[in-house]
């Protein structure tokens, strides 16, 4: 049966797993996610989901300075063992992840930690965007739907795509750092000051200062 392109992607978050493995796992699972889950897992292939539910209690505060002090974050990475929070490539994935919350500014970690009474909020602009654009109501739902998926993209850590390599989410970089290290590594929390925020001042653009001053 066909695979949908949708359910690979989710499925690969969710497992960590190569895309031609989750595409099979799904076509023996009939399309269904947590079915193709556990067969990943009993062939050994879902290196992310098998170590998810390790408890991670060590790792780093990462701090990130953008240049000139404007922007600045603190973010914490966990891992199971303090042999592995000293390991450079536990270290540079949490100092990526450092800046990229200064460039893209995300304002949670998961979508499960967004209140409810936003989303709600959300959704009432959404339609009524909608059905301003002369949408027809029976499709609306469906269109506002879709529009929250945006709105999680824009906003959740976890599911932006990330500023080094826009071809990959920060769950996709998390679930391959977890594959390769082989530990449990979770995001945990955040916190990203910016010069000023609040009163009125001029924007920039942080993600292109932010990646010149990578490339530099």
């Amino acid at each position: 049966m066909a695979v949908d392109a949708k359910l690979v992607k989710e499925l690969r978050e969710k497992t960590g797993a190569g895309m031609l493995d989750c595409k099979k796992a799904l076509e023996e699972a009939n399309n269904d996610v947590t079915k193709a889950t556990e067969i990943l897992r009993e062939k050994g292939l879902a290196a992310a989901a098998n170590k998810a539910g390790r408890v991670a209690t060590e790792g780093v505060v990462q701090s990130y300075i953008h240049a000139g002090g404007r922007i600045g974050v603190l973010v914490e990475v966990n891992c199971e063992t303090d042999f592995v929070a000293m390991t450079d490539q536990f270290k540079e994935f949490a100092r990526d992840i450092a800046m990229h919350i200064a460039a893209s500014n995300p304002l949670y970690v998961t979508r499960e930690e967004v209140p409810q009474e936003e989303i709600e909020k959300e959704k009432e602009i959404l339609k009524a965007q909608a059905l301003n654009e002369g949408k027809p109501e029976k499709i609306v739902e469906k269109m506002v739907e879709g529009r929250i998926g945006k709105y999680y993209e824009e906003y959740c850590l976890l599911e932006q795509s990330f500023v080094k390599n826009p071809d990959v989410t920060i769950q996709q970089l998390l679930n391959e750092k977890i594959s390769t290290i082989g530990e449990n590594i979770s995001i945990r929390r955040f916190v990203r000051y910016e010069l000023g925020e609040g009163l009125e001042k001029k924007q920039d653009n942080f993600v292109e200062e932010v990646m010149a001053q990578v490339k530099n």
